[in-house]
């Protein structure tokens, strides 16, 4: 079963659905982690949407990607442009994916109401989805970088 690694900056909404995706759709055929290149704890909006969905993520943790290290990685995707520009290098053969979906706190901060914030999550949350529907089989064709 191939490890693979949602990887943002914060590890506090984008991976942490992601993961919590993974956990629910694909867990008889990927093994799902999450982190960050920092750790902003776990986004309230990104519980919320996630939990409507019916995916519970509150025990995931927000983690830091050298909590990891020790983990060998077939696949690492970075889901926000600034994860991909900092991306650690990993030991093994990990293939680093880039597959960036919109900030949701950020595009949230910039509504006019909360309801259209929220729907920010909610667009996001349903893109991730589709995406991690088509691990393993979608990575393998990626190109990486």
């Amino acid at each position: 079963m191939p490890k693979i690694l949602f990887l943002c900056t914060g590890n506090s909404c984008r991976s942490q659905m992601a993961e919590g995706w993974a956990r629910q759709l694909k867990a008889d055929t990927i093994d799902a982690y999450s982190a960050g290149i920092e750790t902003h704890g776990l986004n309230p909006n990104a519980v919320k949407v996630m939990a409507e969905a019916g995916v519970d993520i509150t025990d995931q943790k927000s983690q830091h990607v050298d909590d990891l290290k020790h983990v060998q990685f077939d696949y690492v995707v970075t889901v926000c442009d600034n994860a991909a520009e900092s991306c650690p290098v990993f030991p093994g053969d990990a293939r680093v994916i880039h597959c960036p979906f919109d900030d949701p706190p950020r595009l949230a901060r910039e509504s006019e109401t909360e309801e259209e914030g929220i729907a920010h999550y909610r667009r996001v949350r349903d893109e991730i989805r589709d995406f991690v529907a088509s691990l393993p089989g979608a990575l393998e064709n990626a190109n990486h970088g």
